[in-house]
């Protein structure tokens, strides 16, 4: 069997290779695949995290996939939409605050009015920082007619997760309509448009096995993607899906190598991109995003929503800072960053060297 050593040594590795990877379980073998990703990051981006702003503009949503807090079916969410003065309030503090990028995430709407709204903030963003603040949009499946409509109106990038390669996977956690193939292409139309193009998936699905995430993994190499936003899965209480894995609570610390091993993965197979430390490592434990760090993350979102809003957006339960201003949660993720021996990049838009290394 090829040693570990011999695995990180592989110029690409195969499904199999990032099976057993996956598959870890001994805590000596773990920190030698964190501290291997993390050299990686180190080598090629440094010691340096880039902050994005989220602000969750709004959790309207059209869809009614299985695991999500805000699926049309969760009749006793109370829907918002941010009005366009707070939000661009918001984009203006991680603006002054010298954050760089900002992210605006909502459920998924394609009506005029929610694409006209976006166009209007990103308008307004462009003019309160002269263009210089970088934008990402997590919007969902649109047509590249709107993609292309929002990136002429002053967004850099977009999140479309995959949530999972495997398409029967895909079928369990959707309802019917939906499918892998229609996510595949509108991440092609995202690459036409110009954007800075990123996915991500769920980790720890039921069902899912190491080879299913080593295949999402290869997935998500060979579209070339800029970016990774991904997290463990939480089930979320009234979804179809909330008791999937049974007793939660004894999976937690399961879940969360999960993820990390996954950052590592990613980090191992694309060294040049941009991978975030997502909200859900923290759900898992205090320090989950710190540890994302060190097993090869280099993003971090703290939450500008306004707190008002915020316990209408859970897309999972148990989801930390609900109650935290904006600069609480700047700083608290300054902390973690200072705690895993790294600096915050101040007034930089943090684009992806992929990205800029594919345009040179």
């Amino acid at each position: 069997m090829t040693t570990l050593e011999g695995i990180f040594a592989k110029p690409r590795l195969a499904q199999r290779d990032l099976a057993r990877l996956l598959a870890l379980d001994d805590p000596a073998e773990l920190q030698q695949l964190y501290a291997a990703a993390y050299a990686v990051k180190v080598r090629e981006l440094g010691k340096v995290v880039h902050l994005r702003g989220l602000i969750e503009v709004s959790n309207l949503c059209v869809r009614n996939c299985l695991y999500c807090g805000i699926r049309r079916g969760h009749a006793t969410v109370e829907r918002y939409t941010i009005p366009e003065d707070e939000v661009l309030a918001a984009a203006a503090w991680v603006w002054q605050e010298g954050l760089g990028s900002v992210v605006l995430q909502s459920g998924e709407r394609t009506d005029e009015a929610f694409l006209a709204y976006v166009e209007r903030l990103l308008g307004g963003m462009r003019d309160l920082s002269q263009a210089g603040l970088g934008v990402t949009l997590s919007l969902g499946e649109q047509t590249e007619a709107t993609y292309r409509r929002w990136r002429r109106a002053g967004a850099h990038r977009y999140l479309l997760r995959l949530e999972t390669a495997n398409p029967e996977i895909f079928a369990a956690i959707h309802p019917p309509g939906q499918n892998l193939a229609s996510r595949l292409a509108c991440l092609a139309s995202l690459r036409r448009c110009g954007y800075q193009v990123g996915t991500g998936v769920m980790i720890g699905l039921p069902g899912q096995t190491a080879r299913d995430l080593a295949r999402d993994v290869l997935m998500m190499r060979d579209l070339d993607v800029d970016m990774v936003g991904m997290g463990p899965f939480i089930p979320c209480a009234q979804t179809p899906l909330a008791d999937s894995l049974g007793d939660f609570d004894a999976r937690r610390a399961a879940q969360l190598e999960l993820g990390l091993k996954m950052i590592a993965c990613v980090r191992l197979v694309m060294p040049d991109i941009n991978i975030a430390a997502s909200t859900a490592l923290q759900a898992l434990a205090p320090d989950g995003r710190e540890r994302g760090l060190l097993a090869g993350a280099n993003i971090l979102m703290p939450n500008v929503t306004d707190p008002r809003y915020r316990r209408g957006y859970q897309l999972y339960d148990g989801k930390p800072g609900l109650d935290e201003t904006s600069r609480e949660s700047r700083d608290r993720l300054a902390a973690a960053v200072a705690r895993a021996g790294e600096r915050v990049a101040l007034a930089e838009r943090g684009d992806s060297l992929r990205f800029r290394r594919r345009g040179a």
